[in-house]
């Protein structure tokens, strides 16, 4: 498996794994579905847009931008998207470990994480794993699908 710099070509299937993500309800704060023009104004508008490919197959991706602006400029963000049927095979990791050298190559100090679920303990394990740093804990700060509220756990990293 490869991760690398996203093409056009690759966008259908990057639009299509990013929507699953934002129809499960559990993960990204956004909850309108891309299609072909906004999903392509979207992923052309990051800093950085990364896919992890098998064999032609794109099996996810992430996004990379800044966090902020002017005096906190340095400081970058970042998402995840993993096909459902390729969770498990250590690609989440690869695309993070993947995410922290490009955002030095861009530029970036820091990668912060702004909005982690509290319930996502895969990811939390993963990043903690990886040397990310938890900053604390907002109640209640992500709503779910379903309507009820979890709490949400910044972590950051330097890069």
């Amino acid at each position: 498996m490869m991760i690398r710099a996203y093409q056009d070509g690759d966008l259908p299937e990057m639009i299509r794994i990013w929507n699953e993500v934002v129809e499960e309800g559990i993960a990204f704060p956004q909850e309108e579905l891309l299609d072909g023009i906004s999903g392509a104004e979207f992923f052309e508008g990051q800093t950085y847009t990364a896919v992890a490919e098998e064999e032609g197959r794109i099996l996810g991706l992430y996004i990379l931008h800044p966090n902020n602006v002017g005096r906190c400029g340095h400081i970058c963000n970042a998402s995840y998207a993993v096909s459902s049927e390729s969770r498990g095979m250590h690609i989440g990791r690869k695309l993070v470990e993947d995410c922290l050298v490009q955002a030095g190559r861009h530029g970036f100090r820091i990668l912060q994480f702004n909005a982690v679920v509290e319930s996502n303990l895969s990811a939390r394990h993963l990043y903690e794993k990886l040397g990310f740093q938890q900053l604390g804990v907002i109640p209640n700060g992500f709503r779910m699908k379903d309507g009820h509220y979890e709490n949400i756990c910044p972590y950051f990293h330097e890069v």
